[in-house]
This record gives C-alpha cells, sequence and structure tokens, in this order.
C-alpha cells in the first residue's frame, strides 16, 4: 500500500480566504461488526497551520489511520492533542446505529464530536461527508484522511479514542476478542459469535449477524445476550 502524506494545502487556502478556525472531521468504525462508530473533530491554531512544514515536523507522522499501527497512532495521539486549539469525540451506540443506520450514524457522531469543542469553528473539512444541517462553511474531500492534515489528524484521534473504547468491552466480553478484532469481522470473531451469539455490542442491522440472528428466530431459537427492553 503506497503511503500518502497529508498537507496543509486545503487549510491555508481556507484561512487565506478570511477564516481562521478549521474544524478536521472524520468518523471510524463505520464497517465494524460491534461497537460505536466513532468520530474526532480536530481545529488548529491558524498559524500553525500557515507555517512551513519544519514548523510542525513533530506531526510529520500524522496521516490516514489506516496506514499507521496501533503504537504510532497511540505516539501521534498525545502530540496532536498537545499541537490542537481543541478536540472534540463523538460517539454513537449501536442500538442508534441498527435504527437509522450507519451513514446517519457517521453524521450525528460528527455532530457530538463539533459539540466537544472548546471553540466554535468557522470553516469545517470533512473526509466523504457533507453535515447539511450543521450551518457552519465546509468542504466534503473525497480520501481527505489520506490528502488534508486536519482530516487525518482527526482520523488518528478517533480510531485511538474507538480503539481504547473496544479494549475496555473485551474485559466484560472476552470471548469475541474485541482487544485485537477492535469489533471487525475476522474469523475467529465470526466463530466467537456462532459458538456465543451475538452480544448486545454486535450490530444486529449486519450481515453476518442479522442473517445468524434471523435464521435462529425462524427456528424458534433465539441466541445471544438480549438487549435491553427487549423479551
Amino acid at each position: 500500500m503506497m503511503v500518502i502524506s497529508p498537507t496543509c494545502e486545503e487549510e491555508r487556502q481556507i484561512i487565506r480566504s478570511g477564516y481562521r478556525y478549521i474544524a478536521g472531521l472524520d468518523e471510524v468504525g463505520r464497517g465494524a461488526w460491534a461497537g460505536p462508530v466513532a468520530a474526532a473533530a480536530v481545529v488548529f491554531p491558524p498559524e500553525m497551520l500557515m507555517a512551513s512544514d519544519d514548523v510542525i515536523a513533530a506531526l510529520r507522522g500524522v496521516r490516514d489511520s489506516k496506514q499507521l499501527t496501533s503504537r504510532q497512532r497511540e505516539e501521534l495521539c498525545p502530540i496532536i492533542e498537545d499541537a490542537a486549539l481543541s478536540l472534540g469525540i463523538g460517539f454513537v451506540p449501536v442500538p442508534v446505529i441498527d435504527g437509522i443506520g450507519i451513514a446517519a450514524a457517521g453524521r450525528l457522531a460528527m455532530r457530538r464530536a463539533l459539540r466537544g469543542l472548546s471553540l466554535a469553528p468557522d470553516f469545517l473539512l470533512i473526509d466523504a461527508f457533507q453535515l447539511s444541517t450543521i450551518n457552519i462553511p465546509q468542504k466534503n474531500i473525497i480520501d481527505g484522511d489520506c490528502l488534508c492534515f486536519s482530516i487525518a489528524a482527526a482520523s488518528v484521534v478517533a480510531k485511538v479514542a474507538r480503539d481504547r473504547l473496544m479494549a475496555s468491552l473485551h474485559e466484560d466480553y472476552s470471548c469475541y476478542g474485541f482487544d485485537h478484532n477492535k469489533g471487525y469481522g475476522t474469523t475467529c470473531h465470526y466463530q466467537s459469535i456462532l459458538e456465543h451469539g451475538p452480544s448486545r455490542h454486535h450490530r444486529r442491522s449486519f450481515s453476518p449477524i442479522k442473517d445468524m440472528v434471523r435464521e435462529m428466530w425462524q427456528a424458534d431459537c433465539p441466541f445471544g445476550e438480549p438487549l435491553a427492553g427487549v423479551p
């Protein structure tokens, strides 16, 4: 896989046009079988974004979180936190994902991340999404986490936050291997669902879990952990 280093060109153009506080946004956990979807919003000082690349040398390793190892993300996250003016993180839990769908859940996570910021951004740079309900000038960028520095930083923060949450879930649900698979589909994860049934943290609107649950209910043999309020 070719590694692409993001740049600050998008931010610099926006700052030159009169905006000051730019929030980069990204979400993670979209394709997982279990756990929430998470999003982060990151605002860097405009002076830093406008400076030469040498000024942000400590952040040179920032890129799309999928191009980094877990260790690299954990090392970068506190550096991003120290450099940023403000960070916001938003989670959307499994019942909401199952109720409104993953695309709407991703947008909701981003709105929650924005609410977590300590200052109001005046422009948004978003990976792929458009937040039509947010009355802030914005630009959605396909592959923004690869190309745009602020979005890439948000992808790292969101990924670290979600991975830590999944590791904490592993303490009570160790049979699913959440500390390793982070809720994503693997052969071992699939086998553990077959053996133990889905937990309340599994997305029952996602295949293959949706199909497994349907087959068991049709056989009048419900399996998996009961959901809150569901007999």
